[in-house]
């Protein structure tokens, strides 16, 4: 089975944001499962200063109205997948991964294209076109409708976060021939967005959860596509994420002050009183040491953690919250630590290093989103022993399980996105954690739970199968 994998980023090479884990990580665990993915990803000018000495393997067109332009294909092995690195004027207009909608759109569709021809110009035909995102979703639409020779092709699109739809790309997709969808189901202003003109085309289209997958169907998740994806309600999956336990693993975490395990949980103390030691607040083993690690944005609930934590003047806690994004909510965690300096902090980065130890040394991850395709977070706390405390939405729902009164679960969740609900779940998570005997089993309970790609990548793999023979069938080869 041959997969071309389209994304926008892939680690190691090129990393912003989730979408970088997926496409770096599942084609390795598809590869167990007898799958040979090609992976493709803009040669973007700094990966081109960084891989100066990478010689190119092939030039091909990327066809236009106006006229032809032309794409260099590269080609190099990291951690033994192949990789192909797209490279043309477009990209190197656009230097920055995101940046203008209008000049990212027509990077975007440049280097879908130029994928897709450099199959053709190297001999190597897929089975499944597999595009990421709204970056690559118009290499779908001009498979069907702009190119000859694809009809044996399967077209799969992955939906990793369903409001980036490309907004702005209009223009990019008409300067490459793309004409607006036609699908009955889509709204007037979706037909000539990148993502909805990929989707009208895909044979597949997936999401990264379960919960996903329906609530985008429904008007509170759906975007105003809601109508046309409760029509593909048949050929819509959602196939959780994964993590790989290779590169998450508190036994073996050099940036850890203390490594340990799911029988040495003890030792995560060491790396708890670090973080109170960093922070200059009291070293208390049975103080709960709540952390978020996240994107500042509206839709990550960073103001309802801190409106519940401020309604919680009456419990002892302390937090830790990593990130940056959006300037205001930035502002609001900036006075809420100045305010709370003896028990809260902001680290205004995205820090790696930090990260893995906070992940270590916190006992409660919190990811109070309000809405969550997949989340990765919360994978990560369940595999370091953070418990995570989490909204119930979307891959959150479906990846930790609620802790009851008959304690069992891996986690806390609640339903209301609001400070109130929160501060509620928070109340009782901290009562929990201070019985030492019943917290120790919420964390083995997350820890020995399997989110590696595993299970992901035969999920894929079946779908990939079925996805090809479709199209065979309906090709008569």
């Amino acid at each position: 089975m041959r997969v071309l994998f389209l994304a926008a980023e892939a680690t190691p090479l090129v990393k912003v944001g989730g979408l970088a884990d997926v496409a770096g990580e599942l084609p390795r665990a598809l590869a167990r499962h007898g799958v040979d993915v090609q992976l493709a990803l803009p040669f973007y000018p700094g990966l081109q200063a960084e891989l100066a000495g990478l010689r190119p393997l092939a030039t091909v067109e990327v066809p236009r109205p106006d006229g032809a332009q032309t794409a260099t294909i590269y080609a190099l092995e990291v951690d033994g997948r192949r990789v192909w690195l797209i490279g043309g004027e477009p990209i190197d207009a656009a230097p920055a991964v995101y940046g203008a909608p209008e000049q990212d759109a027509a990077k975007f569709v440049f280097f879908g294209i130029g994928a897709l021809q450099a199959c053709r110009a190297l001999g190597w035909e897929p089975e499944v076109v597999h595009a990421h995102d709204w970056h690559a979703a118009p290499s779908l639409a001009w498979m069907r409708t702009a190119s000859l020779g694809w009809d044996r092709t399967s077209a799969l699109l992955t939906v990793h976060n369903l409001p980036y739809m490309g907004a702005g790309g209009d223009a990019a997709l008409a300067e490459y021939g793309l004409r607006p969808a036609e699908d009955p189901h889509l709204p007037d202003w979706a037909r000539r967005l990148p993502l909805p003109l990929g989707m009208a085309h895909a044979d597949w289209i997936t999401t990264v959860s379960p919960s996903y997958a329906a609530e985008i169907q429904t008007p509170a998740f759906g975007c105003g596509l809601e109508a046309f994806l409760a029509s593909r309600g048949g050929r819509l999956r959602g196939i959780l994420n994964g993590i790989d336990p290779g590169v998450w693993n508190p036994g073996a975490d050099a940036a850890l002050e203390r490594r340990y395990a799911i029988d040495s949980l003890e030792c995560r103390l060491t790396n708890k009183t670090a973080l109170q030691h960093i922070f200059g607040w009291p070293e208390h083993g049975r103080t709960p040491l709540l952390a978020m690690i996240t994107r500042l944005d509206v839709q990550k609930g960073v103001d309802l953690v801190l409106d519940a934590l401020a309604a919680l003047q009456d419990v002892r806690w302390q937090f830790i919250l990593l990130g940056r994004g959006d300037p205001a909510v930035e502002a609001q965690a900036e006075a809420f630590a100045a305010a709370h300096g003896d028990r809260a902090a902001f680290i205004p980065q995205f820090d790696p290093f930090l990260s893995r130890r906070i992940y270590a040394g916190a006992d409660m991850l919190l990811a109070p989103s309000r809405y969550e395709p997949c989340g990765l977070a919360q994978l990560i706390g369940l595999r370091y022993g953070a418990v995570p405390v989490v909204r119930a939405t979307g891959g959150l729902r479906d990846t930790v399980q609620p802790y009851g009164r008959e304690a069992q679960g891996t986690g806390f969740l609640f339903d209301r996105p609001d400070p109130q609900a929160l501060a509620e779940t928070l109340r009782f998570a901290i009562q929990v954690h201070a019985d030492a005997r019943r917290w120790a089993g919420v964390q083995r309970r997350g820890m020995a739970a399997d989110f590696s790609w595993a299970a992901s990548a035969a999920e894929y793999s079946d779908l990939y199968l079925q996805a090809a023979a479709e199209r065979r069938a309906r090709s008569g080869v």
